[in-house]
């Protein structure tokens, strides 16, 4: 493929179609672009650690750059890549044997090491990593979080009583085990995802310590490796590693092209300065199939669109008033008007991709009535303004206005949407408490449980609860289905979890989503799969 980086589109117009040397994010030449590359477009990641990154932005970045010890079959059903085996007599006690001869990028052996250092650090509460939640179910957990008693702030609070996990023992270079506090039969599945990814003891200054700079040179054992850094706001390019012992992608490079306006994301696409946009812009919905033709797609994904509620904040503090705003919204015109039909309600606080489904578990709490809804929140005593925050870089703003006017219709209260920047912005006022309003957020299944999405979006210990939600009796029902024999076991539990967020209404149900991406004429085989990521193993350069 003719070298391409960051072009402008004013700049480079005419290389679209020359492209002999293409055209770096300056108008400069760019020689040192492998020609058999492909350029995606994401928004900005907050993180590249992998136990620091749960949004999907770094996740597909990451997905270049590890390999992880099992991926998922057409029946998401988790299959083994980088592990041999992940073998256990009852679902408690874990063993797994990595395949031998694969390196990270930088020519260190992977070994067994590399994930209990990785895991020790992810699970270390002082850390502070986004994804510490997916190591809780393994034993020491707790032992590894600061306590706080007086509630003062993290900052005073003691030191764990210790540094790594009991439960995670080295039995060979190749092999370690897992002790879970409880049995999961679910356990193999919840590896696939990105934390569970392994270190180079590169990564560390010390025992225990990410070395300053490493995130931005980050080193993995995947099928490409970074070019350069990570230059923010701007593009990660990342390089075939050669020899890798793996799957091997059918392209030599990939430029990761960092997007601030979805539109503007689009443009570069029709004009082939951009060859795969996994989420065409609703405003540009309408012309996608005349500008795009058959690389104007769709097909399943695991996206769950929500508003949350700050229940740490008085004003939102009643269920009463989150179930009113819930039934202020008209999701079904929201739905055929601002998205054109490209997704569909929601009735339900889980994706109709997993096992346990319910088309309507939501009930009456999700359905539109005004009436009862201005009813309910006069006498809970509903705030007379409501705030909704998003992120700009998402493309969220048209539906947000709607979103509003609906409230505003509905319940006769002001309404308007204030707009961050970055997500990743939006993620560092949410997780700072600071007064934002209701917060735009989605998720996308890490592995595909039912659970993945009730324990980490709801629980009160869970990773992307940003909303301060906390139930007892909701979180004890999680662990009793992760504790269950049998997956029916485990989805009757789960069920009776979800029946309870339908009275607490933590957040607002709005959308089931599905991948509607564009790609240019010079790449075939594009496909996004479930977690919304680009394939980046089957992804080519078309032949001319």
């Amino acid at each position: 493929m003719p070298a391409r980086s960051l072009w402008k589109v004013a700049a480079c117009g005419a290389a679209v179609v020359l492209a002999a040397a293409g055209c770096s994010s300056d108008g400069t030449e760019d020689t040192e672009t492998l020609p058999n590359s492909v350029v995606i477009g994401i928004a900005e990641p907050q993180h590249l650690i992998p136990t620091n990154t749960t949004e999907t932005n770094g996740l597909q970045v990451l997905s270049s750059l590890f390999y992880p010890l099992v991926t998922f079959d057409a029946k998401n059903e988790p299959v083994e890549v980088a592990a041999e085996s992940i073998t256990s007599p009852d679902n408690k006690a874990w063993t797994v044997k990595i395949k031998p001869d694969f390196t990270f990028s930088n020519g260190e052996p992977v070994t067994a090491d590399n994930y209990l250092d990785a895991w020790n650090y992810g699970a270390y509460g002082p850390n502070g990593q986004g994804a510490s939640y997916f190591f809780e179910r393994i034993e020491g957990y707790a032992d590894l979080q600061a306590k706080d008693p007086d509630g003062d702030g993290p900052e005073k609070a003691p030191a764990p009583k210790s540094k790594t996990l009991r439960g995670l023992k080295k039995v060979d270079n190749h092999t370690f085990t897992i002790t879970l506090s409880a049995p999961f039969a679910g356990w193999k599945s919840v590896m696939g995802y990105t934390a569970f990814y392994p270190l180079p003891k590169a990564a560390f200054s010390a025992p225990g310590v990410i070395k300053e700079g490493f995130e931005d040179a980050i080193i993995g054992n995947g099928p490409f490796k970074l070019k350069g850094k990570w230059e923010h706001d701007s593009q990660i390019q990342v390089e075939k590693v050669a020899d890798f012992k793996g799957a091997v992608p059918k392209v030599d490079a990939i430029t990761w092209k960092v997007y601030q306006d979805p539109q503007a994301e689009y443009a570069d696409l029709v004009t082939g300065n951009l060859d795969v946009q996994t989420q065409i812009p609703i405003e540009s919905l309408g012309k996608a199939s005349s500008d795009l033709g058959d690389r104007f797609q769709k097909s399943p994904n695991s996206a769950f669109a929500f508003v949350g509620f700050p229940t740490f904040q008085k004003e939102f503090a009643k269920p009463e008033v989150r179930r009113a705003l819930s039934m202020a919204i008209n999701r079904q015109e929201m739905t055929d008007q601002i998205f054109q039909g490209s997704q569909t309600p929601a009735t339900s606080f889980v994706s109709p991709v997993v096992a346990g489904f319910r088309p309507n578990a939501c009930g009456p709490n999700c359905e539109y009535n005004p009436v009862k809804a201005k009813q309910q929140y006069v006498a809970a005593g509903g705030p007379s303004s409501i705030e909704i925050t998003y992120n700009a870089d998402g493309g969220h703003k048209a539906w947000v206005d709607a979103m509003c006017n609906q409230i505003k219709s509905s319940l006769g209260v002001n309404c308007t949407g204030s707009a961050e920047p970055k997500f990743a912005d939006m993620l560092t006022k949410v997780e700072k408490k600071q007064p934002v309003g209701l917060i735009r957020l989605g998720w996308i299944m890490d592995y595909p449980l039912m659970e993945n999405y009730l324990g980490p979006l709801y629980t009160t210990t869970g990773s992307s609860n940003y909303y301060g939600y906390s139930n007892p009796a909701f979180d004890s029902l999680v662990a009793e289905g992760s504790a269950a024999k049998t997956n029916a076991e485990a989805i009757k539990k789960w069920q009776q979890a979800e029946d309870i967020l339908v009275q607490d209404m933590p957040v607002i149900p709005l959308r089931f989503g599905q991948n509607v991406f564009g790609f240019s004429e010079k790449v075939d085989n594009v496909t996004v799969d479930l977690f919304q990521k680009v394939d980046i193993y089957k992804i080519e350069v078309a032949a001319f």
